[in-house]
């Protein structure tokens, strides 16, 4: 069981997805391990058409099931989350986040939009049975300067919310563990997860669908 950074960009690089990126770099520090699945690397044909037969959307859905936790990491766009990420959500299951925790994150052009988090996503979320929605962290591209050499600089403010947004995620995560009856050995998922080390957008390109460091 992993951590899944679900970026809902329809570009790279974005603001989000380096934002998206930088909490990764942080859980592996903390030896997390996570996936990384960019909806925009999914076949859009099939996304858009809703095509659950499609093996990388397949691949995608069940990378969601097989996650105990999710960041979801968007630009807001017209006073919500993008439209390629409600076009994934859309083809889970009723109850696809079930048990399941999530971390919201969000970029945008000015602090007017920070709510569109707590409006737009996280009713979807709960339609979606999630388990737990944690306290959303939001950014402004102003808040967010990107240096080739250096990566990701935060802005103070947002520096804290990543923290106690990681420490809130830790605690979530270690009390859904201890809550998790034993259970037998299942075999292996078919993505196997692995610990992923740091990595910028300088790195190559990431595979289509889902990433693996």
């Amino acid at each position: 069981m992993s951590i899944l950074l679900l970026g809902g960009s329809p570009s790279l690089p974005s603001s989000s997805s380096r934002l998206l990126l930088h909490i990764g770099d942080r859980l592996a520090a903390q030896g997390q391990r996570y996936h990384r699945l960019h909806v925009r690397d999914l076949p859009p044909r099939a996304l858009l058409h809703g095509d659950t037969g499609d093996s990388a959307i397949r691949r995608a859905i069940e990378a969601v099931a097989e996650a105990e936790a999710i960041v979801i990491a968007t630009p807001v766009y017209k006073a919500s989350y993008s439209g390629v990420l409600k076009a994934f959500l859309d083809l889970l299951p009723r109850e696809g986040l079930a048990g399941k925790i999530v971390l919201p994150i969000a970029t945008g052009g000015t602090q007017s939009h920070m709510l569109a988090l707590d409006y737009a996503l996280r009713p979807v979320l709960q339609a979606l049975s999630v388990r737990q929605v944690l306290t959303s962290i939001y950014a402004t591209s102003q808040q967010l300067e990107w240096h080739s050499d250096l990566g990701l600089a935060l802005a103070p403010p947002v520096a804290a919310k990543v923290t106690a947004g990681l420490g809130e995620l830790t605690a979530a995560l270690a009390a859904a563990r201890r809550e998790r009856p034993e259970s037998p050995e299942r075999p292996a998922p078919a993505i196997a997860p692995r610990t992923v080390p740091a990595r910028t957008l300088q790195d190559p390109p990431y595979t289509p669908a889902l990433a693996h460091a």
